[in-house]
């Protein structure tokens, strides 16, 4: 086990992960896609040469790209990078661990391939934001997952929370909270559940004259926050579904709601109600823009509702 001490420092330091030969073990350092992973510390950094990991203590922080992973410990897991096609495999690591061409403690010849970070999570880029009190990232799967108290996910457009966990999926751009989640979006709609899946919009291609190279696309397409903020889709609730608009409220078993439309269909024991007014049925179709439900029977149960008369004639009243 190799520690080093930063401790003194009043600033965040890079980590040279391969001391006189930092470039060579920075090309291991990618998430897929070469772009190399920075790793910054203000404390101690542990080298555990057994267990092949790297921990950064005392405030830590990773950067790739233009996102950013701050934590009070960072912890990265490492690998023989396996073998590039059409070039020699890198000459054996001695007996005592070390490249017999350099002072690299580590050989020169590992991956950083996970990152888990622990206290105090903060992962960001320009636009989007998250926040937990843990996050392990798989940079080979591209997933995100966030555990801890006060969850959140914050973009231009919307905020997502959650009681439990949190994922971000990015090769299927798809956003997951788990118990009480909740979407909120700028002009105050909401959308709650139990377990609510959102998918992203595809970031907006580049100019013709700004086009990215390839490998660049397809090294945003990797970073657990995208390489810009992305505008949500659709989100699909189960358990305990439940839609709020500044005049309704709409509850149901399951749903699935569309952003650009505004529009949300709920399944199973539907409830939409506004001011006193209540409608319930198996199946119902809200419009979140213009506040008017579509109640929709089931094939074993009516549509009931009830009607308080100086409320009857809204034009909002659900249908």
């Amino acid at each position: 086990m190799t520690r080093r001490s930063a401790a003194f420092l009043p600033f965040l330091i890079a980590l040279p992960l391969a001391l006189p030969s930092a470039p060579a073990y920075a090309d291991g350092l990618d998430m897929s896609h070469g772009e190399a992973v920075q790793l910054f510390w203000k404390k101690e950094e542990v080298y555990d040469r057994n267990a092949q990991t790297v921990t950064l203590t005392g405030g830590a922080r990773a950067v790739r790209g233009d996102t950013t992973v701050d934590a009070d410990t960072l912890i990265g897991y490492l690998r023989k990078k396996a073998p590039v096609p059409g070039q020699p495999a890198p000459a054996p690591t001695p007996a005592d661990g070390k490249s017999a061409s350099s002072n690299d403690p580590m050989g020169g010849s590992l991956e950083l391939y996970r990152i888990e970070a622990r206290g105090n999570v903060h992962i960001y880029n320009q636009t989007d934001q998250g926040w937990g009190d843990r996050a392990l990232y798989d940079m080979d799967q591209g997933v995100m997952v966030m555990t801890g108290k006060h969850l959140k996910l914050t973009t231009p457009q919307d905020v997502l929370t959650a009681r439990d966990v949190m994922e971000y999926h990015s090769k299927t751009r798809m956003s997951v909270g788990r118990g009480d989640a909740t979407v909120t979006t700028n002009d105050g709609k909401q959308v709650k559940a139990d377990v609510l899946v959102s998918f992203s919009k595809p970031n907006d291609a580049p100019a013709p004259a700004q086009s990215a190279k390839p490998e660049q696309a397809a090294a945003d397409s990797s970073n657990p926050m995208g390489g810009g903020s992305s505008k949500l889709d659709r989100a699909y609730g189960w358990g305990h579904v439940i839609l709020r608009t500044p005049t309704q409220t709409a509850t149901g078993d399951r749903g699935v709601y569309v952003f650009d439309t505004q529009i949300a269909r709920l399944i199973g024991h539907v409830h939409v109600t506004q001011g006193q007014n209540q409608n319930n049925g198996a199946q119902a179709i809200v419009n979140m823009k213009t506040g008017i439900a579509t109640m929709l029977p089931g094939t074993d149960s009516p549509i009931q509702g009830l009607v308080v008369p100086n409320e009857a004639n809204s034009s909002q009243a659900p249908k």
